[in-house]
């Protein structure tokens, strides 16, 4: 296993942005819902409810309302829980592009939820901010 990296530059120059296969939603389920049969990728208990992660054919076959769709982009880089400046760095070359994204740290990546129509404009953004960084750390 990888050690994490926390040097934001080399975060930025080694992320190697890849897109997961398929499209995903956020939902929210009702209380006492049986969550494990929905595979979810993530999951948030908020005062409101609990928001589900999940790929959209099961979403649509067990007629959860669909409150975001996406694209799910996985930062490959091992990034430390602790590191400071990724999401920011992130944030602004999506902004920039006029993308949103909803970001989920784990324990060793970094996964981007993006408008599933924009996935390919995103993938571009963020290849733009790895070769900048690239470019910088190589004078």
């Amino acid at each position: 296993m990888s050690q994490p990296v926390s040097d934001l530059a080399l975060l930025l120059a080694s992320m190697q942005p890849e897109l997961n296969e398929g499209t995903y939603v956020f939902s929210s389920v009702q209380p006492g819902r049986d969550v494990p049969s929905l595979a979810p990728i993530a999951t948030f208990r908020e005062r409101e409810g609990l928001t589900v992660i999940i790929d959209e054919p099961t979403a649509l076959r067990e007629g959860l309302p669909v409150l975001f769709r996406a694209a799910w982009i996985t930062l490959t880089v091992h990034s430390d829980l602790q590191a400071v400046g990724l999401t920011a760095a992130v944030a602004e070359a999506l902004t920039r592009a006029r993308i949103s994204c909803n970001v989920v740290a784990a324990a060793f990546h970094d996964h981007l939820f993006v408008p599933a129509d924009r996935a390919d404009d995103a993938l571009a953004q963020l290849a733009g901010l790895q070769a900048r960084a690239l470019h910088d750390a190589t004078g």
